[in-house]
């Protein structure tokens, strides 16, 4: 089975693999300090803990082994900055992307960037005919990434019930094709 890259590097840019045995500090600090940053928009900040964060960096490798996700670390100018997956849907032709940021990170266009490194290296992999974004229609942050990567809107579904405290309950759907991603 063809994977991604485990390490993707933009210059002053990289995504890097999670990895349990050396990232649980890092993550941990980097999550306690963007709580309240996230707890509008991110659904698991609710349930946030050491245990948590133990558990999915534990599933990383074991998904990553499966093809079933592909969790990357963005580090920025050598500092860790937030998190991006690449994940299988239901349908096998797809994959979603999600991202977050710490929010010293934000407004420098590094989600948009690590969106277009995980797209590019998402179309490397067969079988990919498509890459899904999914954000809340309230967090326009969020949404002006796909935007800007030339994704387009195809649908807004009910999310029932909203899934964090700052959440409309309409989900967001943007989609992006191999073709369109080439």
């Amino acid at each position: 089975m063809q994977r991604p890259r485990e390490i993707i590097d933009r210059g002053d840019l990289t995504l890097r693999r999670w990895r349990a045995d050396r990232d649980f500090e890092p993550l941990s600090r980097v999550i306690g300090e963007s709580l309240d940053h996230l707890r509008p928009w991110m659904p698991w900040v609710a349930h946030h803990s050491a245990a948590t964060t133990r558990a999915f960096l534990a599933g990383c490798d074991p998904k990553w082994r499966a093809g079933e996700a592909y969790n990357y670390a963005i580090v920025a100018d050598g500092e860790l900055v937030g998190s991006c997956s690449m994940y299988r849907s239901g349908d096998t032709r797809g994959m979603f992307m999600g991202y977050w940021l710490h929010p010293a990170a934000t407004g420098r266009g590094l989600a948009t960037r690590a969106a277009e490194a995980m797209a590019a290296e998402a179309f490397t992999l067969p079988g990919v005919d498509y890459l899904e974004i999914v954000h809340d229609l309230a967090n326009t942050a969020s949404g002006a990434v796909p935007r800007r990567l030339g994704f387009t809107e195809v649908g807004r579904e009910r999310a029932i019930p909203p899934g964090a405290p700052s959440d409309s309950g309409v989900d967001v759907v943007w989609r992006l094709t191999r073709d369109a991603g080439s």
